[in-house]
C-alpha cells in the first residue's frame, strides 16, 4: 500500500534536520585504547619529540577510555612494554621487588615479573613537555564540560605560559558562556604574569580590576613583589617601589647591619662580641691590666675593650656617629622584581581597587555572621521574651529547657537513624516536652510566686541547677553529638570571602519563621488576645470572663516550647551538654532587655544589635572572644543607663506596670 505524502513529508521533516546537524568535537570511540596504541607500537616504546605529536594526535581524535590516565602514567614513566608480544601494560611495585602488570583497558592486574622482563618507557623532558602540553589541550577541547571545567582548574593551580596558546584556541572554539567566562579570566591572569607583550600585560592587569578571587590577588601581588636593595644612589632604569629613610622607614641599626652584611662597613661588635674578646685577652687574671672580677658591668666591659683597642689588640668599637656616617653614605629602598613600570603601575592599581572589593565583601562577611549570631540569639529569648517580657517572671531555668530541648533531639536521633527524619520529628516533639515541663513548672512553682520577684529568681534558679544535674545523671558528662542532615551540611560560597554554613541559613529562616507565628499567635488569634490583654490590665481582663491563671500557665508553657524548638536548632551548631543552657541564659536576658520588656519586635532588635556587637568587636580583637563578650557587657550596662526601657519601649499602660 503506497505511503500518503504526508507521511513522506513527516519523516522528511524529521531527518533531514538530523543530517544537516554539526558534528561534535569529539565522541568517545569503542576502540579498545591498547589496539590504538599498538597501531603506533614503535613510536610509543620509543619517543622521540619530534613524532610524539603522531601518538598524541591520534590519541586526541580517538578519545578512547582511559586515554587521559595513560597520558598521565606515560609521563610519570609508569608504563611498560613486554618484549615478547609488544602489549603495554601499567606497572606496580609488587612484593621482594617484583612488579606487578595491570591491564591498559581494564585496569585488572595481569601478571607478576621482574624488571628484567619488561621494558619502562622512559620519556625524556621534551616529550613529558609535549604531553602535557596535550594533555591540557586534550581536555580543553572535551566534548565533555566537567572535564573541560577540570582542565581550568589544573592550569590555575599550576599555571604556565606555555598554556596560553592552548588557551586563546580552546576560547575560540568555547560554546558554554560560563567556562568562557572563565577561560577568559584565566587567560587575563596567565598574560598578566607571563606575556612578553607590555601592552598585553597592562591590558590583562586591567581586567583583573576589582576581582577578589585568590588567583588574582595571588597574580598580582607576584608581580608587585620586591627586593630590599641598597646603593650609593640609585642606579639608572631602577623600578622602585619605595625609599626607605634610616630612622623612620627603617631602624637605624638594621639598616647598618645591612651595609656590615653586603661588607660595606665594619661589624659592630655586640655584648657577646665584647665579652669573647675580653676572654681572649685575658692575661694572669686581668684584661688589659683591670682585675677580671671588676667586669662584671657593661660599663666596665666596654672601658676594658676600648683600652684594648687603643693598644691595637682588638677591632674598633663602632659608635653612633660611625653608624648615622656609615647609613647617610648609602640609599636603601625596595625594588620591584618586575623591571618594566608600566606593568607595576597597573598592578599596583588592579590591586588598590580589588583592596576596595576585599572589604566591602569583608563587611559583608562581618554583617552575615552577625546575622546568624543574632537568629541564634533570637532563637534563644524569643521564648523568655513571652515568660519575662510578658508575665515579669524572671526564670532562670530557661536555659534548662533549651538543653531539654537539645537532648530532646538527640534521642530522637539515636531511635531514627535517618538524619532528615529525625529532624522533622524532634522539632515538634522538643515543643511538646518543653511545653509540659513549662506548664508543670508554672502550676507547682511559679502560680505561687507571681508577686514575689526574689523568690521567683531563686525557685528557678534551683530549678535549673536541679535539671542540670538530672541530665547528667541521665546522659553524663560528655557532649552528646546533634547531627544535622547531609543538605544541611555544606555552605553557601559567594565568592572566595564570603561563605555561610548552610545550618546557619536554616537557623536563620527558622528564627524568621517563629517571629512570623509568634506575632500572627499575639495579634491575629484568640489566646493572643486574651494574653496581651492579662498583660496590660489582669483585673480588667478577668473582670472580662479571661481567666489570668490559665492564660498564664499556656503563655509560660509556650515560652517554654519555643525554648525547647531553638535547643534543637541550637544543638545542631553546638555542643549538647548539661551546660548548654547557662551558656545562653545570660545573652538571652540582655537581648530581652535592650530591647525592650514585652516586645517581639524589641527582643528582634536586641538580638540583631547584640549579634553585631559582638561580632564587631571579635573584628577588632580577633581570637579573644571573652574580650569581646566583656566589652559587649559593658556597652549593654551604658546603654541601659541612656535607654533603660530598651529600643522598642511598651506605651501606655503596661509600660507603666
Amino acid at each position: 500500500m503506497p505511503r500518503p505524502p504526508w507521511f513522506l513529508i513527516l519523516v522528511a521533516c524529521l531527518t533531514v534536520p538530523l543530517l544537516l546537524r554539526p558534528a561534535p568535537l569529539a565522541a568517545q570511540t569503542e576502540t579498545p585504547l591498547q589496539d590504538l596504541l599498538q597501531s603506533m607500537q614503535q613510536i610509543v616504546a620509543s619517543p622521540s619529540r619530534a613524532r610524539v605529536a603522531e601518538v598524541l594526535d591520534a590519541l586526541q581524535q580517538a578519545d578512547a577510555p582511559g586515554t587521559t590516565t595513560f597520558l598521565n602514567r606515560w609521563a610519570a614513566r609508569e608504563v611498560y612494554e613486554r618484549p615478547e608480544d609488544g602489549l603495554f601494560f601499567y606497572g606496580r611495585e609488587g612484593a621482594a621487588r617484583s612488579l606487578i602488570l595491570i591491564d591498559i583497558d581494564t585496569d585488572a592486574d595481569i601478571a607478576e615479573v621482574t624488571t628484567r622482563d619488561v621494558n619502562q618507557i622512559r620519556v625524556n623532558a621534551g616529550v613529558r613537555r609535549e604531553i602535557e602540553a596535550a594533555m591540557v589541550s586534550f581536555e580543553l577541547l572535551n566534548p565533555d564540560p566537567a572535564r573541560r571545567s577540570a582542565a581550568l582548574a589544573a592550569i590555575a593551580r599550576s599555571p604556565d605560559p606555555e598554556q596560553i596558546p592552548l588557551l586563546e584556541a580552546a576560547l575560540e572554539a568555547e560554546e558554554q558562556a560560563a567556562i568562557a567566562t572563565r577561560m577568559a579570566r584565566l587567560l587575563d591572569l596567565l598574560n598578566a604574569r607571563f606575556a612578553t607583550d607590555s601592552a598585553i600585560r597592562v591590558a590583562a592587569i586591567e581586567g583583573l580590576r576589582g576581582d577578589i578571587s585568590t588567583e588574582a590577588r595571588r597574580a598580582l601581588n607576584q608581580i608587585l613583589a620586591t627586593s630590599a636593595e641598597l646603593a650609593p644612589e640609585i642606579p639608572a632604569g631602577s623600578n622602585v617601589a619605595r625609599i626607605r629613610v634610616p630612622g623612620q622607614d627603617i631602624d637605624l641599626l638594621a639598616a647598618y647591619q645591612r651595609l656590615s652584611d653586603a661588607g660595606l662597613a665594619p661589624p659592630r661588635p655586640g655584648r657577646n662580641a665584647i665579652r669573647d674578646a675580653l676572654r681572649a685577652n685575658v692575661v694572669d687574671g686581668e684584661v688589659g691590666g683591670i682585675p677580671v672580677h671588676q667586669l662584671h658591668t657593661d660599663e666596665m666591659r666596654r672601658a676594658t675593650y676600648r683600652a684594648l683597642e687603643a693598644a691595637g689588640s682588638v677591632p674598633p668599637l663602632v659608635t653612633q656617629a660611625d653608624i648615622e656616617a656609615a647609613v647617610a653614605e648609602y640609599v636603601f629602598f625596595d625594588q620591584y622584581l618586575e623591571p618594566d613600570p608600566a606593568v607595576t603601575d597597573a598592578a599596583r592599581a588592579a590591586l588598590d581597587s580589588t583592596r576596595t572589593a576585599i572589604s566591602l565583601w569583608q563587611f559583608l562577611s562581618l554583617s552575615i555572621d552577625a546575622l546568624s549570631l543574632a537568629s541564634i540569639f533570637f532563637l534563644a529569648a524569643i521564648g523568655l521574651a513571652i515568660t519575662f517580657g510578658v508575665m515579669r517572671v524572671i526564670n532562670m531555668a530557661h536555659g534548662e529547657f533549651i538543653m531539654m530541648g537539645a537532648y530532646t533531639g538527640y534521642v530522637v536521633q539515636t531511635m531514627i537513624p535517618n538524619y532528615t527524619t529525625s529532624l522533622i520529628v524532634a522539632l515538634p516533639l522538643a515543643f511538646l516536652v518543653t511545653f509540659a515541663a513549662g506548664v508543670a513548672m508554672e502550676r507547682t512553682v511559679i502560680r505561687h510566686l507571681y508577686s514575689r520577684p526574689l523568690e521567683t529568681l531563686l525557685a528557678t534558679f534551683g530549678i535549673s541547677i536541679a535539671l542540670q544535674q538530672l541530665a547528667k545523671n541521665i546522659f553524663g558528662t560528655q557532649a552528646r553529638p546533634l547531627t544535622s542532615p547531609d543538605w544541611l551540611a555544606g555552605s553557601i560560597a559567594l565568592n572566595d570571602l564570603v561563605s555561610v554554613s548552610t545550618i546557619r541559613v536554616a537557623i536563620f529562616v527558622m528564627a524568621l519563621a517563629f517571629l512570623l507565628i509568634l506575632l500572627f499567635i499575639l495579634n491575629r488569634t484568640r489566646l493572643g488576645l486574651e494574653v496581651r490583654a492579662v498583660t496590660q490590665n489582669p483585673g480588667m481582663a478577668a473582670s472580662m470572663g479571661i481567666n489570668p491563671d490559665r492564660i498564664n500557665m499556656l503563655t509560660f508553657g509556650l515560652g517554654s516550647g519555643i525554648a525547647g524548638v531553638a535547643g534543637v536548632s541550637i544543638g545542631l551548631v553546638a555542643q549538647v551538654t548539661s551546660e548548654m543552657g547557662a551558656n545562653y541564659i545570660v545573652q538571652s536576658f540582655m537581648t530581652v532587655v535592650v530591647g525592650g520588656v514585652g516586645s517581639v519586635f524589641g527582643t528582634l532588635a536586641g538580638a540583631t544589635l547584640i549579634g553585631a556587637l559582638q561580632k564587631g568587636i571579635e573584628w577588632f580583637n580577633p581570637g579573644n572572644t571573652l574580650a569581646a563578650q566583656t566589652y559587649m557587657v559593658l556597652f549593654i550596662i551604658l546603654f541601659i543607663q541612656f535607654r533603660p526601657k530598651g529600643i522598642v519601649a511598651l506605651k501606655g499602660r503596661a509600660a507603666g506596670d
